[in-house]
């Protein structure tokens, strides 16, 4: 493919390392205890609605959401309330969990389920079944869907673009997504048109997925909305909005600012078929595709998993190791979180689970700053990341933030091409964490 868009500043090429691409999604195995934390989400976590001991059904209300941004959570299986705790998420947070031994039947699993007819449903009703089902962002964010979707007073979307770039290294799941599902998501868009109003829809598709780039563009021709796909030239971090945006478009967010300041919403290719769920079939947001791979895996799968299945069930059910990791992560590996413990639960926001062998971990004893300029080069931000890393370690947070701190999405790509190895992705999240929590502006 020639004259591919892209964004044009900063930016890398890591390898691929997509093994899983021409795997069809399976339905994980249900294993017999789950573990369903009630922060799943950006914001604040759900008010937790269940005690030890009760009995509990397949789409089930556990938590409620509390608060403006905030979302539901839904019991992915039929059984018994076990216990409630406080469980350590990948990011280092803690929140209060739900322990479900499974029994029983299901409601809907293996059961023909009833379609609803939505296109009588006014904004505030379609709007109103993205928060009852629980919907958020499956791209990473976990932003509650129904808050993303409401267009503020006075303000316009001249463009939804879709995002089906999925530029992180081993993740598939999208991927397989459009190729398994390309109807669904026709729907899912016809949904978010009628909430948005938007001028025009983009699908922005990386060209290593050609098969899905033919499969989504045979479906926009046909589609009768204003929709095009259009072919990205392979660089990351495109999936991030602000990138996406500026290739897709040609237009920039200016900083600090939201895809709304130019009049743009973006939304993750799963959550669309993940609105068409939840407004076609009033089906909670309880499961999702996990990609299991990485050099340590015996037999990397695309799954179909439920919330609350810890990533043991998974990495077993894909032969488990062949040989023994040396890192695990869960999400990609640019933006994913190492995980110490094999029962921390899939939760919504969970891509996938990389089991990493040394070699590809490629661990190296950190350095002193080369000043070789590779980070300013590699950020697609157009920061300075060693020098930001350098007044976060001397704890001047205030001259980190002048600086463009928050501007950072903390996408790796200065790590990433440090020959030096300094840990600059884990500097500024320091950064931003301790002038939170010092109130620093």
């Amino acid at each position: 493919m020639k004259g591919l868009k892209t964004f044009q500043m900063g930016g890398i090429h890591p390898p691929g390392r997509k093994v899983t691409a021409g795997k069809e999604i399976q339905n994980a195995m249900i294993p017999s205890t789950l573990v369903v934390p009630m922060q799943q989400h950006l914001g604040k976590a759900a008010e937790c609605l269940v005690k030890p001991g009760d009995l509990v059904t397949e789409g089930m209300l556990l938590g409620r959401a509390d608060g403006f941004i905030s979302a539901n959570v839904h019991c992915p299986v039929p059984g018994v309330v076990k216990e409630i705790k406080e469980i350590f998420l990948p990011s280092g947070s803690k929140s209060v969990a739900v322990e479900i031994e499974f029994s029983g039947e299901f409601d809907r699993s293996g059961k023909n389920q009833e379609r609803f007819d939505w296109k009588d449903l006014d904004n505030r009703e379609l709007l109103q079944l993205l928060l009852e089902n629980g919907l958020v962002g499956l791209g990473g964010a976990t932003f509650p869907v129904n808050v993303k979707l409401q267009v503020p007073k006075g303000s316009e979307v001249k463009t939804l673009v879709i995002n089906g770039v999925e530029c992180e290294p081993y993740l598939t799941a999208d991927h397989r997504i459009m190729l398994e599902k390309g109807e669904e998501i026709l729907e899912g868009l016809r949904i978010m048109q009628k909430i948005l109003s938007p001028e025009e829809i983009i699908i922005g598709i990386e060209a290593n997925k050609p098969d899905a780039i033919e499969k989504m563009s045979l479906l926009a021709e046909k589609s009768g909305l204003q929709l095009s796909v259009v072919p990205l030239k392979l660089k990351y971090p495109q999936g991030d909005e602000k990138q996406l945006l500026k290739a897709v478009t040609g237009r920039e967010v200016p900083s600090g600012g939201l895809p709304m300041a130019i009049g743009a919403v973006v939304s993750n290719i799963g959550t669309v078929f993940a609105v068409y769920e939840a407004v076609v079939f009033h089906k909670p947001l309880m499961e999702r595709v996990v990609t299991v791979t990485g050099g340590a895996i015996a037999n990397p799968a695309n799954l179909k998993a439920r919330v609350g299945t810890p990533i043991r069930s998974l990495i077993e059910e894909c032969g488990g190791f062949k040989t023994p990791p040396a890192k695990i992560v869960m999400g990609g590996p640019m933006m994913g979180f190492t995980v110490y413990d094999l029962d921390t639960p899939v939760i919504k926001g969970t891509s996938g689970i990389l089991a990493l062998t040394a070699r590809e971990v490629a661990a190296a004893e950190r350095t002193s700053c080369l000043e070789c300029g590779r980070c300013v080069s590699a950020c697609p931000m157009g920061l300075n990341p060693t020098t930001l890393f350098k007044m976060i370690d001397h704890g001047d947070y205030s001259a980190a933030l002048a600086a463009g701190l928050l501007d950072c999405k903390e996408c790796g790509c200065c790590g990433f091409s440090c020959p030096a190895h300094i840990p600059l992705v884990q500097g500024m999240k320091l950064g931003k964490s301790m002038s939170r929590k010092l109130k620093v502006s």
